[in-house]
């Protein structure tokens, strides 16, 4: 009877620590399969990532359109929606998981009336909607952005193609475009940034002639490009910042804080007579079929 006794309870206090380990199985299990979710799910959200641009002061140009001088633009308050808008959706897009606004190029038809090249830009728009108010450098600007070139196809030689990022392009006003009797309001662009082979290089412009007068420099044949900046750092397709300074009679650009392109002389003191007005984008410089550029903006930022 005593032996019953003592089998009965050893078989309870079997069950009761196989029952107990059992439950410390599951609810082990159940915290190592919450925490994993958990991670997950931080995961996930990490990358989704929106670009925190601001586009009411900017229009944009695309590769679309009825061939030269008839590329598409859109203006605000239409470009705010550019995620859902069809016609921009294959050339200005978001990439989420790096938080960037990317453009894509690449050689079609459809130009705007000066260049046989296609583009995906943004221009500035002071007033939006409007590209008749714009600033000379006697009132100064400043842009800032952190871009990256994320791919470009390469020549026959194989070197990648050209891309401009960034400029400053002039305007003439309504007044200067009829004293010249030109028929629009075309005027050269003082700088234009450049990404070429993984570096940066900087053009501008400068006086054919040191004393021409008031009326000959409104003139595009009065101007010339400067023999050109290269920048030391290599970029690649990594991440860079650039800020192109304005100020009467002076422009300076940077690479990452770093290195300075400083113009500070008399064809910058003259080139004050023209309005002006900052580009932002993937200006692609390549006519080669099956050619293209991807070019994504992860800030960009206007002071006046």
């Amino acid at each position: 009877m005593q032996n019953t006794r003592n089998g009965i309870l050893v078989f309870i206090v079997l069950l009761f620590l196989s029952v107990n380990a059992t439950s410390q199985k599951q609810k082990s299990s159940v915290s190592e399969s919450d925490v994993e979710l958990k991670k997950i799910k931080k995961k996930k959200k990490k990358k989704v990532r929106l670009p925190q641009i601001d586009l009411n002061n900017w229009k944009v140009t695309i590769p679309e359109g009825s061939g030269k001088g008839g590329a598409i633009s859109v203006a605000p308050p239409e470009i705010l929606n550019y995620a859902t808008n069809e016609v921009l959706k294959p050339y200005m897009y978001n990439d989420s998981t790096k938080g960037a606004l990317t453009f894509y190029a690449y050689p079609t038809s459809a130009t705007t009336a000066n260049t046989k090249y296609s583009r995906s830009e943004l221009r500035e728009q002071m007033v939006p909607g409007n590209d008749n108010v714009n600033w000379t450098f006697k009132q100064g600007g400043t842009l800032s952005a952190k871009l990256s070139v994320d791919e470009v196809s390469r020549d026959k030689n194989g070197k990648y193609h050209k891309v401009i990022i960034l400029q400053i392009h002039g305007r003439l006003t309504n007044n200067q475009k009829e004293l010249i009797k030109q028929k629009d309001n075309n005027a050269p662009p003082v700088l234009k940034i450049y990404w070429q082979n993984g570096k940066i290089r900087v053009k501008t412009k400068k006086l054919k002639y040191a004393d021409v007068n008031a009326i000959g420099i409104l003139h595009e044949e009065a101007w010339t490009d400067d023999e050109g900046f290269n920048f030391e750092e290599e970029v690649g397709f990594g991440k860079f910042q650039i800020e192109v300074k304005v100020t009467d009679g002076k422009m300076v650009v940077s690479l990452n804080k770093n290195e300075y392109a400083v113009y500070d002389d008399f064809n910058m003191k003259r080139w004050g007579v023209f309005e002006n007005y900052f580009k932002a984008g993937n200006y692609f410089q390549s006519r080669d079929e099956g050619s293209f550029a991807k070019v994504s903006f992860y800030e960009l930022e206007v002071k006046h």
